[in-house]
């Protein structure tokens, strides 16, 4: 099959509507685990030019995919239609047929996709049966741009673990707290807003057992409406020191994952749990706990992307083994003073910038961002 009207110029048509698939994407982001947010937009080719006859996401939860949803929309509008969707139609069954059999079955002329699923269960035969059918098929358009919203599914298929952002708050002298005190104010309520909005775009919250002791967190989505967007809580805590009337446990619907060692305290273990928590053990590396075990567990299930909010030896320790993915670094105008806990000297920028590239400089109220991330080439390297 062949489009029967072919636009004045394909490629900036192909890039408009990726455009308009890649935004539903991203209301999806942290919504649909374990399936990756997707975003599809049929649009037929007419006369007088491209109509949208269909658009969906992934729906929460993971089920019904995007190009299904989108299908649904179209009805018998589908049929000689252009699909352009931000990931592969999958092409092997779970819980229903393939998305791939459903876009043949509904007569599309061409499927446009941003990027290829490494899935194994998928890897390019997805494309290979449409085109078997038929199906024009173009990819490789805005690939950058929706892999930001695949990133968490692009690195449990690639890597065998989520895709880690950390997330610090600093004085204008590097610190993000002063030790022997609990929690302080650093940055404003601007970037305090945004901070819950970046939970919400994650499958999971991380602090280590030092900013639970500390600062006794709930780390919970508290912006008007989206306490439901509150995503899982995980605590590293090696010798199983959170304590059981910590506010974690205060809101039982969100759960609390708690890593700790394989020789932990059995008796502290069995508090934790009965509090509510899941413990989840794994080996002791060093003074802490194996980052990459505990990672590849969360991926096992099904948790995609994780925000790491602190403290400093967490993130110290990611970092040193390569593990981080995406930094937001935000530093307040005024100086802490004080004794000062300061990770990575104080110049977290630095520190990361071996395998991280700065993407974006930005304010927030009075408040200054600096927005990391690795390249697709260094992420591929990981494979």
């Amino acid at each position: 099959m062949t489009d029967p009207f072919q636009p004045a110029d394909p490629r900036a048509t192909d890039r408009r509507f990726m455009a308009a698939a890649i935004a539903l994407a991203r209301q999806g982001v942290g919504r649909t685990r374990p399936n990756p947010s997707v975003g599809a937009v049929l649009v037929q080719h007419t006369p007088s030019g491209p109509v949208v006859v269909g658009a969906g996401r992934t729906a929460d939860g993971g089920r019904p995919h995007a190009e299904r949803q989108a299908l649904a929309q179209a009805g018998a509008a589908a049929r000689g239609a252009t699909c352009y969707c931000t990931l592969e139609p999958c092409s092997h069954f779970g819980r229903t047929s393939p998305c791939a059999d459903a876009l043949i079955e509904a007569g599309v002329a061409a499927v446009v996709v941003a990027c290829v699923d490494p899935n194994p269960a998928v890897a390019g035969e997805g494309l290979v049966r449409l085109r078997n059918a038929g199906i024009s098929v173009r990819q490789g358009v805005r690939t950058e741009e929706a892999a930001t919203t695949l990133s968490g599914h692009m690195s449990r298929m690639v890597r065998g673990r989520p895709h880690v952002a950390l997330k610090l708050a600093l004085s204008a002298d590097g610190a993000i707290g002063r030790r022997g005190e609990g929690g302080i104010a650093i940055t404003g309520p601007a970037w305090g807003r945004q901070t819950h909005l970046l939970r919400a775009a994650h499958d999971a919250i991380a602090v280590g057992i030092g900013t639970v002791l500390a600062d006794d967190p709930s780390l919970t989505c508290r912006l008007p409406g989206m306490a439901a967007r509150s995503p899982d809580r995980i605590i590293l805590d090696t010798d199983a020191r959170t304590p059981t009337n910590a506010r974690l446990f205060a809101d039982r619907k969100v759960p609390v994952l708690i890593f700790v060692a394989l020789d932990a305290d059995p008796a502290r273990c069995e508090a934790l749990q009965a509090a509510g928590a899941v413990l989840l053990a794994v080996p002791r590396a060093g003074a802490g706990l194996d980052l990459a075990a505990a990672l590849g567990m969360l991926s096992e299930r099904g948790i995609g992307s994780v925000l790491v909010e602190g403290g400093a030896g967490i993130a110290e320790a990611l970092a040193a083994a390569d593990l981080i993915d995406e930094a937001w670094l935000v530093r307040a105008p005024h100086l802490l003073g004080g004794d000062l806990v300061r990770p990575f000297g104080g110049d977290p920028v630095a520190a990361l910038s071996e395998n991280l590239v700065i993407d974006a400089r930005d304010v927030a109220g009075s408040d200054f961002l600096t927005h990391m991330k690795r390249t697709c080439s260094q992420a591929s390297s990981q494979t």
